[in-house]
């Protein structure tokens, strides 16, 4: 089953996110004429905490899932709160894993998840951020942060019959920029059985890294994909050629992380405003914004669903995929909602699906 990702809906209230469920999710899955639809839920800690403490609202919940024909396989517990807000940057990495706020917040998720569980799913899925911002980390902070992870894997332990795993999700700018980094984190410090990789192909395209060597080099390591989150990034071949274009994408709620691929190493700057000033400009930009599947930008722009393409090809067993395109109220021209996210669905069906990837 492939999911969409709620986080592109605002609510933070139970009330507010079943409200949303009945004007996007619904009029999606039967756009598509599927009896049933995946859907990745983003909750708020608050409504997390909420549910994990009264099983009579889980209940209640996953009736309203249940009555409107959406399965759930995956959470995405990277944002705490408040994704939303006029200006999110890097609030979105807080709490960091050395807090105790968000092993509280993802061991909610966890009891939440057990009780939404779809019936046919082998095992749930929660992916989390790549342990805090890259500054200031410490190795006390390695340490804290392992520990935070021992007290997930000690609630999943307590779960019941299907498992519950969690995905940690390198992201540029990160502790876990890359999936080499995320990797060499994991290996030997967390256990693979209940913790792994949650691949977002757009934060691998931005890396410039390569997806058949990345993929060989998962599948040489200990640490299993649990979670593939579906996704484009924004490339620009001359940004010189694109500085009207990108204009457009500079916008003031999300941090996104720009890369160049020149004179034979990978350049970083921070956000967009930024690259301009900080990157050489002579080769190739990808920027972290999350970029629809199904429709290519104007040129002088173009995505990287070729990267999506091949990872899909070479994928190995069937992990949880979810199209994660949060940007849409941020995007330049989006248009209808329904009709993007459904489009995307249609896409990811017809070019994930034929490479290997279940349905």
């Amino acid at each position: 089953m492939i999911s969409y990702c709620t986080n592109v809906h605002p609510a933070e209230d139970v009330e507010g996110i079943v409200a949303q469920l009945e004007r996007y999710a619904l009029p999606v899955r039967e756009r598509l004429g599927a009896d049933k639809l995946g859907v990745g839920l983003w909750l708020s800690a608050p409504v997390a905490r909420g549910l994990a403490d009264d099983p009579q609202a889980r209940k209640a919940f996953r009736a309203e899932l249940d009555a409107r024909g959406l399965s759930v396989y995956t959470l995405n517990a990277f944002p705490y709160g408040g994704f939303h807000d006029e200006v999110v940057k890097h609030a979105v990495y807080r709490p960091e894993w050395t807090q105790s706020e968000r092993a509280a917040y993802t061991i909610d998720c966890v009891t939440v998840l057990s009780d939404l569980l779809a019936e046919d799913a082998t095992y749930g899925s929660i992916s989390t951020l790549p342990l805090a911002w890259r500054e200031p980390w410490s190795e006390h902070d390695d340490h804290s942060a392992a520990v935070a992870f021992e007290q997930v894997v000690r609630a999943i332990r307590a779960t019941g019959d299907r498992p519950i795993r969690l995905a940690v999700e390198p992201e540029p700018g990160c502790v876990l920029d890359t999936v080499a980094d995320a990797l060499g984190w994991l290996s030997g410090r967390v256990d693979p059985e209940y913790v792994g990789l949650c691949l977002d192909t757009c934060h691998l395209a931005v890396s410039f890294a390569d997806p058949a060597e990345t993929l060989k080099a998962i599948a040489e390591s200990e640490v299993d994909i649990v979670k593939v989150q579906a996704s484009a990034a924004l490339h620009v071949e001359k940004p010189a050629e694109a500085r009207e274009a990108l204009a457009a994408f500079a916008e003031p709620r999300y941090l996104h992380q720009v890369r160049e691929l020149s004179g034979g190493a990978v350049h970083k700057a921070d956000d967009l405003p930024e690259a301009w000033r900080e990157l050489p400009g002579e080769g190739p930009w990808r920027v972290h914004f999350h970029m629809p599947l199904h429709q290519a930008p104007a040129a002088p722009l173009a995505t990287t669903t070729d990267v999506l393409r091949a990872v899909a090809a070479g994928l190995p067993g069937e992990p949880h995929i979810e199209v994660e395109t949060y940007t849409w109220s941020v995007l330049p021209d989006a248009g209808d909602l329904v009709g993007g996210i459904a489009a995307e669905l249609e896409w990811a069906q017809a070019n994930l699906v034929s490479e290997g990837v279940s349905a």
